[in-house]
């Protein structure tokens, strides 16, 4: 009997290990949102590349973790995780309260800060001068919840639009007076577009993004911030950084 009972408890001990390695291997399906160079886009060849693509797949080669990424749309990206259609999210994602309460965020991966993108010609200064202006934003982004504080989440005045191009394209076309997004993806984008320019509010909160996981996956959030603890560590992040931004990281 006792020779059966230890046979059984084996056999149970070696199902579970080769359960847990193959939830360990399983491939991971990452979403992000392809149109927010230089974090997200497709190049030539239609693979999604960019910052936010280096700075996971770096992450991933430390944890040795399996990823898939994803194009999704960003107006739908959080629909897509609590579906479970994907594993986790790294798209931009501003670390907020708001997001908190339903999702769980990584150690922050990036410092950034809302940025404004006027014609050449524009007298706007600040946050404050775009009282009465139409402004565009992506559908849902802080820069939404930033103009909802301001002038109230029905003004006509906010043009929402479902990607950073369009609301430079938006802007560009003279169909509204100024777009506001992160910065990183705003400067590159009015750096395309010689009829711009940028404009830099220091009221603008310091903010962070994070990868983005379902709330209690515990086990997959440690794994995500090691690998990033690992790649500050080792230099990886910067040279990543330095790639993209042509620049070395200072933290804000």
């Amino acid at each position: 009997m006792k020779k059966l009972i230890l046979t059984l408890a084996s056999v149970a001990f070696c199902a579970l290990g080769t359960a847990g390695a193959q939830a360990q291997d399983r491939e991971l399906v990452v979403a992000s949102s392809a149109t927010y160079t230089p974090f997200a886009f497709e190049n030539k060849d239609k693979q999604i590349v960019g910052f936010d693509i280096d700075i996971i797949d770096a992450v991933a080669k430390q944890q040795h973790m399996k990823l898939r990424i994803v194009n999704t749309p960003f107006t739908s990206i959080f629909a897509s995780l609590n579906n479970g259609d994907v594993d986790l999210v790294i798209s931009g994602v501003t670390i907020n309260e708001k997001r908190k309460q339903s999702f769980d965020f990584s150690a922050p991966y990036f410092d950034a800060r809302q940025l404004i993108a006027v014609p050449k010609s524009s007298t706007v200064k600040s946050l404050k001068d775009l009282d009465g202006k139409k402004v565009s934003v992506v559908s849902g982004s802080t820069a939404d919840d930033v103009m909802s504080r301001e002038v109230g989440k029905t003004n006509p005045n906010i043009r929402r639009f479902e990607s950073t191009p369009l609301i430079i394209s938006e802007l560009a076309s003279g169909g509204v007076d100024a777009a506001i997004g992160d910065n990183g993806v705003i400067a590159y984008r009015v750096s395309q577009n010689p009829g711009l320019k940028t404009v830099e509010d220091a009221n603008f909160p310091k903010e962070y993004y994070g990868i983005v996981v379902r709330k209690g996956e515990k086990a997959l959030l440690e794994r995500i911030n090691a690998g990033l603890g690992a790649i500050r560590a080792n230099g990886t992040y910067n040279q990543i950084y330095k790639k993209w931004f042509n620049q070395d990281f200072k933290p804000q």
